[in-house]
Order: C-alpha cells, then sequence, then structure tokens
C-alpha cells in the first residue's frame, strides 16, 4: 500500500524502522560512555572479594635468585597467618615497568608480604626485568600459559590483590599502582587488613 495524503501511516512506519536502530544504538552508546566516564577502572569488582585464594600452586620463574637464594614459587599455604600483596606482571607490560619502583617502596613494609605472578612471560625476560628493577617479591610464581590467572580473575596486568591473614582476597586493584592510588586507595586497604582481627 503506498502512502498517500489521506493514509501516510506507511511511510511514518518505514521512518519509525529506520530511526527506531539508530535510537536503540544511541542510547546504548550513551550508557556506555556513562559508566567508562563514572567508574574507577581499578575498582572494578571481583566475584572472589572475601573468598579463599584460588588453589593453584605455582611453580618458581626458572632461575631467578635474590640474594644468591633461588627465589620460590608460589603455593596456597603461603598465604595463611600473614597479610600479602600478590601483584600480577610481566616484562612485555609497559604499566608494570612504571609501577615497579612503587613496589620496590611497598617492599620495604615488612608487615605483609609482597609475592608476585609472572604472567605469560619467559624465564630470561622475567630476571631481565627483575636485574632492571629489583626485586620486590618473597616469592614468584610462573603463570606461563595464563591459566592461574584466569583462577585468580585477573583481567589484564599489571593487576594487585591483597590478601588477609585468613588467606581471603580483601581487595583487588586492577591496572598499574599509581603515586595516586597508592596513597589513597592500596595503602588504606593495606592497613585495613593488618589492622582486621583474624577470625
Amino acid at each position: 500500500m503506498s502512502a498517500t495524503p489521506d493514509n501516510p501511516a506507511p511511510a511514518r512506519g518505514r521512518r519509525l524502522m529506520v530511526l527506531l536502530p539508530l535510537a536503540v544504538f544511541v542510547a546504548l552508546a550513551a550508557l556506555f560512555l556513562f559508566r567508562l566516564g563514572s567508574g574507577d577502572p581499578s575498582k572494578l569488582p571481583s566475584a572472589l572479594i572475601g573468598r579463599p585464594v584460588p588453589d593453584t600452586p605455582l611453580p618458581a620463574v626458572e632461575g631467578l635468585v635474590r640474594d644468591g637464594v633461588p627465589v620460590p614459587g608460589i603455593t596456597p599455604a603461603e598465604f595463611k597467618g600473614a597479610v600479602s600483596l600478590v601483584n600480577v606482571w610481566a616484562s612485555w607490560c609497559v604499566p608494570c615497568h612504571d609501577e615497579a619502583p612503587l613496589l620496590m617502596k611497598l617492599a620495604e613494609d615488612k608487615r605483609f608480604r609482597m609475592l608476585g605472578i609472572n604472567y605469560k612471560d619467559q624465564p630470561e625476560n622475567a630476571r631481565r626485568f627483575i636485574g632492571r628493577y629489583g626485586n620486590p617479591f618473597a616469592a614468584v610464581g610462573a603463570d606461563t600459559n595464563g591459566r592461574a590467572s584466569i583462577d585468580w580473575g585477573v583481567y589484564g596486568v599489571p593487576e594487585t590483590f591483597l590478601i588477609d591473614r585468613d588467606g581471603r582476597i580483601a581487595f583487588k586493584l586492577v591496572g598499574p599502582i599509581t603515586p595516586q592510588n597508592l596513597e589513597q586507595t592500596l595503602k588504606p586497604q593495606i592497613e585495613k587488613a593488618l589492622s582486621a582481627p583474624r577470625s
């Protein structure tokens, strides 16, 4: 049926069919931009908060030593009884280079342990990275295929997890540690974990 001055409905209907997908797209784009702009990506939610660390032992990075002693890998038993900070990093990750000096500063605080998960890296590259910036880690697990990081709920490197004395994930920082989020977010979370009574 063609549109006539007496019957404009078909033309209006076609116009509506063309404009409707455009309106839906614009609405979704606006919602996406609003969510992107209103939230801090470093505070993405994690389903693992409050849960025990994954039962995923990780072998040591081959050939990595500290003070002449081989640096051990990571076992889930290491998280019981002490507050720990776990940093997921890789030598090929540009933001990991930026945060490395801040990790060294954090490691000066002996009230908690610093552990590392080396993500999809070659041992020689990981050793070179540690040789360049220093080793803040008491233990470093090699996650060569990325499977353990999936268990940890890692979105991408770098990420940092705060583990409480009961071996539960207390906080997760997505993205690199910066001077700002170190002072405003991470240090207060560490203090909270250190002062919390063990259950």
